[in-house]
């Protein structure tokens, strides 16, 4: 095809590798948009349910996408023996901990996992930091969350002592033999424990997976161009 002294002449396979190219760009783009109004929606609820009072966790096995986000609360004593700390926790620039112990629930022989907030690792990482039981029966209120807390893995070797890298509930009923809900939470309620419980609400994220869909979709707006580019060529004049 010739227009204005240049020829458009591409073969085949830049016509397919372009093709290809464009359409995984393009679902690319679609997929980010996908995810930013998933992560819309779940700030969305997150909203709603702050907006809402607490419910009160029952003693009986629940679901953790009937819980998942809400404000909750519960009853019963902690067993601090089976208390765990979580590395690598950064709050404000500092080193710490997450401080994890099982709540046994009253009446019943359930319990549920209570991240009862952050403390500073101190100088001496082999020596852990303090934490001040709290005794008897009290209430504990905070949101629920997933249970599976992962950090950074550092090795694939069976958990040994108190500090985890990370947290997999099904790994804690194993070590400590407790029956477990099947959630995490995260506990908002004072305690005299020197403990920091600041679960800073985040956005909602969506904008930066809306910024890789326009980078996708520009890529893919790229590739058509270079492919125009690379297949039109100047027309040579015939010589007298």
């Amino acid at each position: 095809m010739n227009v204005l002294g240049y020829r458009f002449e591409p073969r085949l396979w830049t016509i397919i590798i372009t093709i290809i190219s464009v359409i995984i760009f393009i679902e690319l783009g679609k997929w980010q948009l996908s995810r930013a109004e998933e992560k819309k929606g779940q700030y969305e609820q997150l909203e709603q349910y702050a907006k809402q009072p607490a419910v009160k966790l029952p003693g009986n096995l629940v679901e953790l996408k009937d819980f998942q986000y809400r404000e909750v609360e519960v009853s019963g004593e902690y067993l601090p023996e089976y208390t765990i700390y979580l590395d690598n926790k950064i709050y404000k620039g500092r080193a710490g901990y997450h401080v994890i112990t099982p709540l046994k629930i009253s009446n019943t022989e359930l319990h549920v996992v209570i991240n009862r907030g952050w403390i500073a690792t101190g100088s001496d990482r082999s020596a852990l930091p303090p934490v001040a039981d709290v005794k008897g029966e009290l209430k504990v209120t905070g949101i629920a969350a997933s249970p599976e807390v992962k950090t950074l893995d550092l090795s694939d070797k069976a958990v040994e002592g108190q500090v985890w890298d990370n947290f997999n509930l099904q790994r804690y009923q194993e070590v400590t033999g407790l029956v477990m809900q099947p959630l995490m939470i995260l506990q908002k309620s004072e305690e005299k424990d020197g403990l920091i419980r600041d679960w800073s609400k985040h956005d909602s994220g969506a904008s930066k997976n809306i910024g890789y869909a326009v980078q996708w979709f520009s890529l893919a707006i790229t590739a058509i161009i270079i492919f125009i580019v690379l297949n039109v060529k100047r027309r040579n004049k015939k010589i007298e």
